[in-house]
């Protein structure tokens, strides 16, 4: 007894590719040993790997079994060593997933994928960007970077979770930012002062841009004054954290049902949004692209950040231009085509 439990320590020890390869050469070599033994109950070589299989799986149907002494006397070698080989494969797989899953909640597991969006530090506002993202697109894969060693969000398939500084050229291959869609950087509420939160950001947008600069890169921003030094590292967009909220606030109080319209514009998961449609070649000014939507069930808001379009609805549409429109999502999808 104790010199199997010394056998089965060291083979619990052993690689897997070394595993396998002794698995594979104990099938072969049995099938072989069966074949020469009977050759007449199997026919073929084919037959015997076959029975080698099925007897080392314990399915045995009854197809082909021993009918030699010496051939029933291997069939038992079989049971005593072939199953409990088998049996070490099954544990050896059991223990490669359950692994894998331990790896996937502690964030060490390097993500492989393209198109991705990247959510970098946890908080509530990332778990309101995750839901807003997968009601936009429900097969959008999220890759989740954060310091703490645990999945925030394990239970969901699609969200991966890299742990670690995200300001790391390591953990940001991890993550696979070269073939990232989106960047979206939340300030890290964990430091008490604002100052050093952008700080952080700012460090972490620097590596993007140094290492994917075509990546689109959205940040959170404490302080507005900080602005200028993001807009030096190219970062595409910025969101003033305070002030937005601030804003919303003072315009509930003071324009009842105002924050209402603008919250349903900020989520996908009421009816109308903002969207952004390609330019039609029939339109040659703003006015006839804004009659054009309007009977479409559409309205026209703004070429890329200028709202002011419908007072200039005579002048040509600009080759670069990028228009935005409010409405639903069938609405949009049939203007889109």
């Amino acid at each position: 007894m104790h010199f199997l439990l010394r056998i089965s320590g060291k083979l619990m020890a052993l690689k897997k590719k070394t595993i396998a390869l002794m698995i594979l050469c104990f099938v072969v070599l049995s099938a072989t040993i069966a074949y020469t033994l009977e050759p007449g109950t199997f026919n073929n070589w084919f037959n015997a790997f076959y029975w080698v299989m099925t007897t080392m799986s314990t399915v045995g149907y009854g197809d082909f079994f021993a009918k030699t002494f010496s051939g029933k006397l291997f069939t038992i070698f079989l049971y005593i060593f072939g199953i409990g080989l088998l049996s070490l494969v099954i544990g050896k797989v059991v223990e490669a997933m359950g692994e894998i899953q331990r790896r996937r909640g502690a964030g060490t597991l390097s993500f492989h994928g393209k198109n991705h969006v990247l959510l970098i530090n946890w908080s509530r506002k990332t778990q309101a960007a995750v839901d807003e993202i997968l009601c936009y697109d429900p097969r959008c894969r999220i890759v989740i970077i954060d310091e703490t060693g645990q999945h925030p969000l394990e239970q969901m398939e699609q969200v991966h979770f890299i742990s670690g500084d995200a300001s790391s050229d390591d953990i940001l291959l991890k993550a696979g930012i070269r073939e990232a869609r989106a960047a979206i950087v939340f300030g890290d509420n964990r430091i008490d002062e604002a100052s050093l939160i952008d700080g952080k950001s700012l460090l972490i947008v620097s590596s993007i841009e140094r290492i994917a600069p075509q990546v689109h890169t959205t940040v959170e921003i404490m302080q507005e004054k900080n602005i200028k030094n993001f807009r030096h590292v190219h970062v595409n967009e910025f969101v003033l954290s305070h002030d937005a909220i601030s804003r919303l606030a003072v315009r509930s109080a003071l324009q009842e049902g105002n924050s209402e319209v603008i919250s349903q514009l900020l989520s996908r998961q009421h009816g109308d949004d903002i969207y952004e449609v390609p330019r039609n070649p029939a339109w040659r000014t703003y006015g006839e692209a804004f009659q054009d939507l309007l009977l479409q069930g559409a309205t026209l808001i703004s070429d890329h950040s200028d709202m002011g379009i419908n007072r200039k609805l005579d002048q040509p549409i600009p080759a670069d231009a990028r228009l935005y429109i409010v409405t639903d999502e069938e609405t949009y999808r049939r203007i889109k085509g």
